[in-house]
């Protein structure tokens, strides 16, 4: 309860000693940060998928300059010979404002990537998001089906059904691609399992339905029972090693994340950067309370 408590109340605090957690979770706030971590990675075998940090904004002016931020780190991230993709959250191109307006600037980010045979993933949010990105992720796909994915939440109970809905878009030639990952948004008990035996039960249906149905799935957890639970599937079906990878945030388990390369497995680890990293922090926080200890004896110490 008392880390829970420090949690609440670490977004009100001033943002430098917020960042004294940041700089573990945040490769940096320029782009250049984000290119020196993503070659560190590079060198141990680990690929790289970037996100400038930032949703829910406030103005279409603001997608625009999102827009262009991500081309320009298209152009970055190749000339610096970056293995990596890129993360797109729908709301910071203007999804709540104007979808029309959100999808061109987003067929721009990933045609842009697809000239030079790259991906983009695109985010899921919070559920009034929903339908909204599935829609979004239908039209890209169509045009670009090897340069485009979609993030799928477990703790949703409507994932299942929209894995069998979106079955149409998935072939031999061109599979479908999505990153599995157990959900971060608060969301009512009526749509959104709460337990975490419960979460985690169908995060595996949900990634054994992947691999019943050879769908490319990006294995986005740090959860031990749940890798060890992937593990089991993929020898289960004979999952060859170019039809999924495991994913992982900058910073988080790094012993656990080091276990999965030596095994052999792809690994491809989350790198956000950018001047907006407040917000992304402070979810982080929520998400994981016992963290708001450590930094509130880093800030008696570092006072």
């Amino acid at each position: 309860m008392f880390n829970k408590f420090i949690a609440s109340i670490l977004p009100y605090f001033p943002k430098k000693f917020i960042w004294i957690f940041s700089r573990a979770y945040i490769s940096g706030v320029t782009m250049a940060d984000a290119m020196r971590v993503s070659k560190e990675l590079n060198a141990q075998g680990i690929r790289v998928t970037l996100d400038v940090l930032g949703e829910f904004i406030k103005s279409l002016d603001e997608a625009e300059a999102n827009k262009q931020e991500y081309l320009d780190l298209i152009e970055e991230t190749q000339k610096n010979g970056i293995n990596g993709n890129y993360s797109l959250k729908p709301t910071s191109f203007g999804l709540l404002i104007d979808k029309e307006v959100c999808y061109r600037l987003m067929r721009e980010i990933v045609a842009k990537a697809a000239s030079y045979n790259n991906f983009c993933r695109i985010d899921m949010e919070d559920s009034p998001c929903t339908d909204l990105e599935i829609e979004l992720y239908r039209r890209l796909h169509a045009e670009f089906p090897k340069n485009v994915g979609l993030v799928i939440q477990a703790y949703l109970k409507r994932t299942y059904g929209d894995l069998e809905k979106m079955l149409d878009m998935n072939t031999p030639e061109i599979p479908t691609n999505y990153r599995l990952c157990k959900g971060i948004y608060v969301e009512p008990a009526g749509i959104a399992y709460k337990k975490y035996e419960e979460i985690n039960q169908h995060y595996l249906e949900d990634l054994e339905f992947m691999f019943r149905n050879k769908i490319y799935v990006g294995i986005a957890t740090h959860d031990k029972p749940l890798i060890e639970g992937a593990y089991e599937l993929i020898r289960k079906y004979n999952v060859s090693k170019n039809m999924y990878e495991f994913q992982m945030l900058y910073g988080v388990t790094p012993k656990l994340r080091q276990s999965i390369v030596a095994g052999g497995h792809v690994m491809r680890v989350y790198v956000p950067f950018g001047e907006k990293w407040f917000g992304y922090s402070t979810r982080r926080l929520k998400e994981n309370p016992k963290i708001a200890s450590h930094i509130m004896k880093a800030i008696f110490v570092k006072g």
